[in-house]
């Protein structure tokens, strides 16, 4: 059986994330799989949901919503598929505020984040077991100030562990810096 191979992107807002790890995988044989993890809480992100929408309507994508439980995505991914997920930081966003409506956010609980963390890396295996192809696309934003409080550094700190250890299990590495991927590990071929 031939796993499937895993890139990883991050990179700044706005720095062309999406549209490249899109381009890694338009035009490969094989169904092209959108997961999309983003919620519209506010205008902003309905106009960058639209317009994601928008710059993926002419290649066809299967769009699978999934803010949480990406777990859950598995009974709908078949042989072949090419999957992007975007993007891990609002995974993570909506994972971190899980059960605020009950004023008993995931952050808060003692060990949630940890088996979120453990159950995303499962998953993204048991993924490689079943696609040609993954392309996780997250942001980075562990460069801006070297310490916040509360839950924003229970985030940052989680999205950095996750991050070495994406690079560590992934095949390709890249980072988009104004437009342009440096790659880190790998071929993005």
């Amino acid at each position: 059986m031939v796993r499937g191979t895993v890139t990883f992107i991050s990179g700044g807002a706005r720095s062309g994330k999406s549209t490249y790890a899109e381009q890694l995988l338009v035009g490969q044989p094989g169904r092209l799989v959108y997961i999309a993890s983003g919620v519209a809480y506010d205008q902003e992100m309905k106009e960058r949901i639209t317009k994601h929408q928008y710059d993926r309507r002419m290649a066809h994508w299967e769009t699978i919503e999934q803010p949480l439980n990406i777990h859950e995505v598995l009974p709908f991914l078949q042989a072949g598929d090419l999957v992007l997920w975007d993007c891990m930081t609002t995974w993570l966003a909506n994972e971190l505020y899980e059960g605020y409506e009950a004023d008993d956010p995931c952050w808060q609980r003692p060990g949630c984040l940890e088996q979120k963390t453990e159950q995303l890396l499962r998953t993204i295996e048991q993924i490689k077991e079943r696609v040609t192809r993954l392309v996780i696309v997250s942001n980075e934003v562990l460069d801006d100030w070297p310490q916040y409080e509360g839950e924003t550094e229970v985030y940052r700190k989680t999205l950095g562990t996750l991050h070495q250890k994406l690079v560590q299990q992934c095949d390709v590495a890249i980072e988009m810096d104004h437009g342009l991927p440096i790659i880190w590990k790998g071929d993005s071929r």
